[in-house]
């Protein structure tokens, strides 16, 4: 699945609206948690507190973020949109499948509602900040809501149960939160040096020293065949050591997924692997080392490239983006109420029934903005 190059509303990332990243907005399975928030019967800190009295959800409420709310209809857009794009690719049976002790079910409902809270904070942030969308910005959510809704069959519609306006409204809503994470980040552009965005390309024989159950659970070896996997590892050492080729003991012996990695010196490996690799010389061979996944043996191909080093410093930039956007927006966030209503969120659940268009919400949206 892919959508913006700013939303980052996709399969593999999980995204923020606008570069401050939705998907990074992971916060928590339950609302109040995901914005950081005590439920509406609370006293929120800060310079400016808000007294917040409910008398119950409206039909269909989700929940509420200070003055904005969120209803049942706009939760399903997101849900139905991640349904299709997984079961499209993957194919209906993916949702017997587990990630870590939760189905996968559950993990797109978290990530549907914390998206949406996200982009609700954001526009009582932009209400604060006085930001608000051009008249061409407007335009062209409208232009996105027809072109949704064209999209749609007679069933899509009813198994979204939206109309126009509802889609013409979180596209706005949308919209202005890409508008404020950009207001906010502007001023957001730091030196960033080749030496700190250098990418490397090695290649890897890795001899594991650990095994995974069917739940993706690490289980470690024994001291016997983790010593019997470290002898393996040491004789194939010995082996490149007297010439023979890398490639070819790889094919033999490598257990690791890929033999060859592009990485900078913020990948997510472990420490000594990263520091390992960024001390070889190109063409030169590591020693055998160890990490939580086993022993590795690295061969440097390349110390220095230069495109994807000057595309790792925008990945940098945008990083620091969204922790300079991260930091306002905490702080604003604990001046807020929130409620879920969780007698209505429990009961949401996906179905068989799939979109049978194959433009998605997101998908629409970069084709209008980008």
């Amino acid at each position: 699945m892919r959508t913006s190059k700013k939303t980052g509303e996709s399969v593999k990332k999980s995204g923020r609206p606008g570069r401050m990243g939705i998907k990074k907005a992971a916060i928590s399975v339950i609302l109040m948690a995901a914005l950081g928030l005590a439920s509406s019967c609370a006293k929120a800190e800060g310079p400016e507190q808000q007294i917040v009295l409910t008398t119950g959800f409206e039909e269909n409420e989700v929940f509420f973020v200070g003055t904005e709310k969120c209803f049942l209809p706009e939760i399903n857009v997101y849900m139905r949109t991640s349904q299709s794009q997984y079961e499209n690719v993957f194919g209906s049976e993916i949702w017997n499948r587990k990630i870590g002790n939760e189905t996968l079910e559950k993990k797109l409902k978290d990530m549907a509602l914390s998206r949406l809270a996200r982009i609700k904070t954001m526009k009582l942030l932009a209400a604060e900040r006085e930001i608000e969308l051009s008249e061409e910005e407007l335009e062209k959510c409208s232009k996105a809501a027809d072109t949704y809704m064209e999209n749609l069959s007679p069933a899509d519609i009813a198994l979204l149960s939206a109309n126009r306006d509802l889609i013409f409204n979180m596209y706005s809503e949308y919209a202005l939160a890409d508008k404020v994470f950009e207001g906010v980040t502007t001023d957001v552009n730091p030196e960033i040096s080749d030496d700190e965005a250098r990418i490397i390309t090695v290649k890897q024989i890795l001899i594991k020293n650990s095994e995974t159950d069917d739940n993706g659970n690490r289980i470690p070896y024994s001291e016997g065949m983790k010593k019997e996997a470290l002898m393996r590892a040491q004789t194939i050492l010995a082996k490149l050591q007297t010439g023979e080729d890398f490639d070819t003991l790889a094919d033999r012996y490598n257990e690791g997924g890929s033999l060859e990695l592009s990485f900078g010196r913020d990948a997510a490996y472990p420490p000594e692997f990263i520091e390992a690799a960024f001390s070889l010389d190109s063409g030169a061979l590591s020693g055998v080392l160890e990490t939580d996944q086993g022993y590795h043996i690295l061969l440097c191909e390349d110390t220095f490239d230069r495109e994807e080093t000057d595309a790792n410093k925008e990945r940098i930039l945008e990083k620091k983006k969204e922790e300079a956007f991260s930091r306002v927006y905490d702080d604003f966030v604990q001046t807020c109420y929130s409620d879920l209503n969780r007698e209505l969120w429990d009961g949401v659940t996906y179905d068989l029934s799939i979109l049978e268009t194959k433009r998605g919400f997101f998908d629409v949206y970069n084709e209008t903005f980008l």
